[in-house]
């Protein structure tokens, strides 16, 4: 071996290596990558989820009869007029005068078709004192409400001329807008403001304005590349905008956490007194090989969400997984590159302010750190009990979990009018809002025994007290399809409407269109399809469990050549997860400290949560601990005893870890700022995972765990050897001697001057 070189070995050690060698090339490889993938991902177009693959159950056939059949459901509007107090009925001149008001004013703006009367469809309430006008929007239902807004002026306007009503309309249009209107530049806000709070604490914890903006940049240029390469995929596995937000939000968090790594390990060997090439062999084959073994971690529990059959679970799952993985490739190899041709200008645009470090460039780590680690080491038994005692007296609260989906005013609250007029609607016609849609094919929609099967349907949903009525019959003769609209007793009281809705599937419809040969009667509708919802995540828990958990400990494994280490790693991520869980239930459900984040009354956990925050964070999660565990791993094949490599591999990884924490905290919790409560809860539920993870699990239980265990965390059953063997970057011949001061590349020079500021 030539001096001052390093021997480096493994996938992640070659691509640095390669990458330092041949900078420009690796530097425009990667700017190549990214414009072609944009560029072709442009060209081909994107495909997102159609109602159709949304979900299974009765609720995808009724989608694929009406996307077959070629019938395109226009948005349905109504207009809610209602007495506000007196002895005002539907009967009254006033009343009649405003019906005809606003018939003629909608009609007017020339946007709806099939405007129809109260007084016609018998849509005025029990009590005689609310009645709907209803009608469609013409064109696309899909942009109807950018095309809604001359309506809603129109009813505004008749509203004005009849203060002693209530005169509002709701439907599938006016919420699109009024949603979009209230939340889309929310979302927008929230995703811009990510990457400046990134760079402010990167800022902070480099002290250098370009080394905070090399992991910004690579960053977003993973995102970039990724966005292209998803409306490629898309026409394998359809995409969705959520599923753009969750692939920023994990590529923001992962692309700068792997860059962190990397670039903190580079300039620590380099303030030891390392010369500039051996500095990135010794980060490459450290912390690019931990970055491998994450990154690949993170894209097999990604992964599981492809086993639920849910196509915006399989669209997040897989949207996540590439942008892992790019973010991954750009970090063991253009990140190199980057750092061997800026040299020393990496340390351009020092904040003045901020504190450096000594010469021994972090090696001691920090302060709190290293307090915190003395007293594990030296009660780790009591260090161990104390922190597994406080993550489970966290997440005990959810044992009793309760998930739903949300209802409109548990999701927005009184933040918005439509709301209040959405409540309106169900109190005076429960159900109407969002009635069951029973979607009926058959060989010959007009034959006899169809349409007496159809007129009986219609009388014992209301017979059987599934609905109050009006049950409305739209027949489609050309494509043999006939649509009933049944409003369900229970209206937004999804309990009760979930009991109506199993009268009609499991009494009425067997009673009636189930004795005709040949039809086929799926159920939909918005509670129909949270119960299929909900249904096909229960039955998918136990498949992405075992996915996740198993070839999570196989990475491990396989990678660590330690049976402990793996085994330890499933329980101590599993902890992290379940104290998530129970902070999410503490406070959306049982409402502890719900003020803090607004979201007082919810008295639930969204449905999709749970699966979707274990996949994300277990993850993740895998990021902390492969990054410490290698560190100690490193430490103990140089030769150190195990409780000093754990004080060694903890205090050295503290200020990075509390900084990528830090930044993932700050980003999610971007998330929990929104006034949509499902969005809340996720980037409060991602928040607090984080920091309990970067804090009590890597910082107290982990080494507490790890020194009671002692040489027996590195036990490996002799039946296992055979394994193929991944540990190989982490050899003691990976790491180079430190260059005395004076010799190398200006080693001295740089030992003495650049330092570090202090929490990195």
């Amino acid at each position: 071996m030539r001096n001052g070189e390093t021997r480096v070995r493994g996938v992640a050690a070659r691509a640095g290596g390669w990458s330092a060698r041949h900078r420009w090339a690796a530097v425009g490889i990667w700017v190549l990558f990214v414009v072609l993938a944009m560029g072709l991902g442009s060209a081909a177009g994107r495909v997102d989820v159609k109602d159709s693959e949304e979900m299974g159950g009765e609720t995808h056939t009724a989608a694929r009869i009406v996307e077959d059949a070629g019938i395109e459901e226009p948005a349905g509007e109504s207009v809610l007029i209602q007495a506000r107090g007196g002895d005002v009925k539907a009967t009254d001149d006033e009343f009649r005068a405003a019906v005809t008001a606003v018939t003629a004013a909608v009609e007017g703006t020339g946007e709806v078709t099939g405007v129809t009367s109260p007084y016609d469809t018998g849509t005025v309430s029990k009590d005689g004192r609310s009645a709907l006008v209803r009608f469609d929007m013409r064109g696309d239902a899909e942009t109807a409400g950018e095309r809604v807004e001359p309506v809603l002026k129109a009813v505004k306007g008749v509203q004005k001329e009849h203060g002693s009503l209530r005169i509002e309309e709701i439907g599938g249009a006016s919420m699109m807008k009024t949603f979009d209107d209230a939340f889309g530049d929310d979302f927008k806000k929230a995703e811009y403001s990510a990457v400046p709070v990134a760079l402010g604490i990167l800022l902070v914890a480099f002290g250098a304005l370009v080394a905070a903006l090399v992991p910004v940049a690579l960053a977003i240029t993973a995102i970039v590349a990724t966005m292209g390469l998803m409306g490629l995929v898309s026409h394998f596995q359809p995409m969705s905008e959520t599923a753009d937000s969750v692939m920023l939000l994990v590529g923001l968090a992962v692309g700068v956490d792997y860059c962190l790594f990397y670039l903190r390990r580079e300039r620590e060997e380099r303030a030891a007194g390392r010369d500039a090439q051996t500095a990135l062999r010794i980060a490459a084959a450290t912390s690019g090989r931990a970055i491998v073994v994450s990154g690949v971690t993170v894209c097999v529990a990604m992964a599981g969400m492809l086993f639920t059959g849910i196509a915006e679970f399989e669209a997040m799952g897989l949207a996540s997984l590439m942008v892992v993985a790019v973010a991954m490739v750009g970090s063991v190899t253009v990140l190199p590159a980057l750092l061997s041709l800026l040299g020393e200008r990496v340390e351009k645009g020092r904040v003045p302010f901020l504190r450096r470090r000594r010469r021994s460039g972090g090696a001691e780590g920090s302060r709190f750190w290293t307090a915190v680690l003395n007293r594990v080491l030296a009660r780790p038994l009591l260090a161990a009990a104390v922190a597994v005692g406080t993550l489970l007296a966290v997440a005990a609260p959810a044992l009793g979990m309760k998930t739903q989906n949300f209802t409109l005013d548990q999701e927005f609250g009184d933040s918005l009018p439509i709301v209040g007029t959405y409540n309106r609607v169900n109190e005076a016609f429960p159900g109407g809002s969002d009635p069951a849609e029973v979607v009926v094919k058959a060989d010959d929609i007009d034959a006899p025994e169809v349409r007496a099967a159809l007129a009986d349907f219609r009388e014992r949903a209301v017979s059987s007290g599934a609905s109050r009525g009006p049950v409305e019959v739209t027949v489609h003769d050309g494509q043999n399809v006939a649509l009933v609209y049944v409003p369900l007793v229970g209206g937004s009281d999804q309990d009760r409407a979930g009991e109506s809705l199993d009268k009609l599937r499991d009494d009425v419809r067997p009673a009636t269109l189930g004795k005709v040969d040949g039809v086929e009667a799926p159920i939909t509708g918005q509670v129909a399809g949270s119960k299929d919802f909900n249904d096909q995540l229960v039955g998918s828990v136990l498949p992405v469990f075992v996915f996740v958990v198993a070839f999570a400990f196989l990475l491990m494994l396989l990678s660590f050549r330690s049976l402990t280490v793996a085994l330890t790693s499933i329980v101590l991520n599993l902890l992290s997860v379940g104290a998530a869980y129970g902070i999410l239930v503490a406070v959306f459900q049982h409402g502890w400290g719900a003020s803090l984040v607004g979201a007082e009354g919810v008295g639930a956990v969204i449905t999709w949560l749970p699966l979707f925050l274990f996949v994300i964070l277990f993850g993740l999660s895998m990021d902390y601990h492969v990054f410490v565990v290698s560190r100690i791993r490193e430490a103990r094949l140089r030769g150190l005893s195990t409780r000093d490599a754990i004080r060694h591999g903890v205090v050295t990884t503290a200020g990075v870890v509390t900084s990528a924490a830090v930044i993932m905290v700050a980003v999610f919790a971007i998330f929990g700022t929104l006034s949509m409560q499902s969005m809340k809860q996720m980037g409060v539920g991602l928040a607090a995972a984080v920091l309990i993870d970067a804090t009590v699990i890597r910082g107290v239980l982990l080494p507490a765990v790890m020194s009671l265990l002692g040489e027996r965390n590195w036990y490996l059953p002799k039946w296992l050897h055979r394994l193929p063997d991944l540990s190989h970057d982490e050899t003691p011949g990976a790491i180079a001697p430190p260059v005395p001061d004076g010799e190398g590349e200006r080693g001295g020079e740089r030992g003495g001057e650049r330092g570090e500021p202090v929490g990195v």
